[in-house]
């Protein structure tokens, strides 16, 4: 009964009152409790913290890994100077910044994320922005994000009335049902999180946003989170 009860905090009709530190919360003692040989740091790892089959495939691939040569390239995208002699570095020091994003920004009152201050980056330094799930940005994300291997990701809990506000829309989105199997995100990463959907089984979204970009086999390359989501 204490785990239904704290997980409809996030999922169910409660969850209209429950707040983020509340929803945190809950969620953690959910997957806790489902999961209890797997420490909760072990999420960042995503699937592969709770299929056993599928992490040993994952280490094999990192001797070799797909993504090694795109990484690379980010790298030189990332060391390329701008046309007024600045370039990333002057925005971002080494690159290793991934676990600030995403935060809320009290000025422009929106979700900034990593791809979003690059583009800001380079337009400060009168570039043309990049395309927002593009090849060179997705390439330089990945090399920032390879940089910034072990990072804890510094979530912040939202107290001002904009960061609750957009708090809230994505919490809204996160749980709404939709499509024709009436499935929200929720229904498979949090409620059906470590069964399996036909091949695949279904990691827990407290990890979910640690290992973007990625090399997907489907994709035959690197990919944004957006374009997971998409």
């Amino acid at each position: 009964m204490r785990l239904l009860l704290a997980v409809s905090l996030f999922i169910g009709a409660a969850g209209a009152w429950a707040g983020p530190e509340e929803d945190r919360a809950a969620l953690r003692a959910f997957y806790e409790s489902r999961f209890r040989t797997v420490p909760i740091e072990a999420h960042a790892d995503g699937v592969y913290a709770i299929d056993e089959g599928a992490r040993a495939q994952w280490q094999e691939m990192e001797e070799f890994p797909p993504y090694e040569f795109s990484v690379d390239e980010g790298a030189e995208y990332f060391e390329t100077s701008f046309a007024d002699g600045t370039g990333y570095p002057d925005c971002f020091d080494d690159g290793a910044v991934k676990g600030r994003y995403p935060y809320f920004d009290e000025t422009s009152q929106q979700v900034i994320t990593l791809e979003m201050d690059v583009n800001r980056c380079r337009e400060q330094h009168g570039e043309k922005p990049l395309e927002y799930g593009g090849e060179e940005m997705v390439k330089l994300v990945a090399y920032m994000a390879f940089q910034s291997r072990g990072q804890i990701i510094a979530v912040e809990t939202p107290t001002t009335e904009g960061a609750l506000a957009a708090y809230e829309e994505g919490k809204h989105f996160y749980t709404a049902r939709r499509g024709q199997l009436n499935f929200a995100c929720s229904s498979c990463h949090v409620q059906l999180a470590g069964n399996n959907l036909r091949a695949e089984k279904l990691s827990a979204s407290v990890g979910h946003v640690t290992s973007w970009p990625t090399y997907r086999f489907k994709w035959q390359g690197l990919g944004s989170l957006h374009r997971r989501f998409s």
